[in-house]
């Protein structure tokens, strides 16, 4: 049966400063070799690779990237946050969308993940933020055509 021996909340806690530092081998080691993963834009992954791909993309588009947890829920196994990610758009970033160049832009929003822990792992991950929002931020946002 799976367990999960540390308190979820520290599990989020590592992650969050694995994030924030561009530690992708910290990154690594905190998610299940079968974990999944979705996020806006249809994105369905599943498997540490495709997992941490998704993550590594956007730490390399934005070098400085930040999340800060502004409010949190721990029911273990489940860790629901709410927190601000900010950072500069400084290179190729790359999602389902295609990709888009580096604007130089300051992005920043409100997201919420919803992780399930097993065995001291993510097993299961599900990250909401709003798409418009950052698109917009990032210039690249479709202008709807007048008629």
């Amino acid at each position: 049966m799976p367990t999960t021996l540390t308190d979820p909340k520290v599990l989020a806690a590592k992650y969050n400063q694995a994030f924030n530092s561009h530690d992708e081998t910290a990154l690594r080691s905190l998610i299940a070799p079968d974990a999944r993963f979705s996020a806006p834009g249809d994105v369905r992954l599943q498997g540490k690779d495709a997992v941490i791909g998704y993550t590594s993309n956007w730490m390399k588009a934005l070098p400085d990237a930040k999340i800060t947890v502004t409010h949190e829920i721990v029911s273990a196994p489940w860790v629901v946050q709410e927190f601000t990610f900010e950072g500069t758009h400084k290179a190729p970033l790359t999602g389902p969308m295609g990709t888009i160049a580096a604007t130089n832009r300051t992005v920043s929003g409100q997201c919420v993940s919803i992780t399930r822990y097993e065995n001291d792992l993510a097993v299961e991950s599900r990250l909401y933020f709003d798409m418009v929002q950052l698109l917009t931020q990032l210039g690249v946002m479709p202008v709807p055509a007048k008629n």
